[in-house]
């Protein structure tokens, strides 16, 4: 397995229980693909984006390291793109 790690822009407008149930949705992706989380959370609690995102113009970023299958990558972009909470997300070898 190898390291990732993934940077989320999220909707700053979120709930208390939005938010939980996102942290929960995001670390699920990773461990239903066979991967494993070593580390979460927020690291911008918000912040004002360069340019508006699917007209929101605030984002919360999360930062999520990881450990997964090469082959798990794109089940895991593809299942932060359908989630309607987060805005952008990059998925990086550090």
């Amino acid at each position: 397995m190898n390291k990732y790690e993934a940077m989320l822009i999220v909707r700053a407008d979120l709930s208390e229980e939005d938010k939980k149930s996102l942290c929960a949705s995001i670390a699920e992706a990773i461990t239903k693909n066979g991967g494993e989380v070593n580390e979460a959370g927020v690291w911008i609690e918000r912040k004002k984006l360069a340019f508006m995102i699917k007209r929101y113009p605030e984002g919360t970023y999360y930062l999520v390291n990881f450990n997964a299958p090469a082959q798990a990558i794109t089940k895991i972009r593809y299942a932060y793109r359908l989630n309607e909470y987060i805005l952008r997300s990059l998925i990086t070898r550090p």
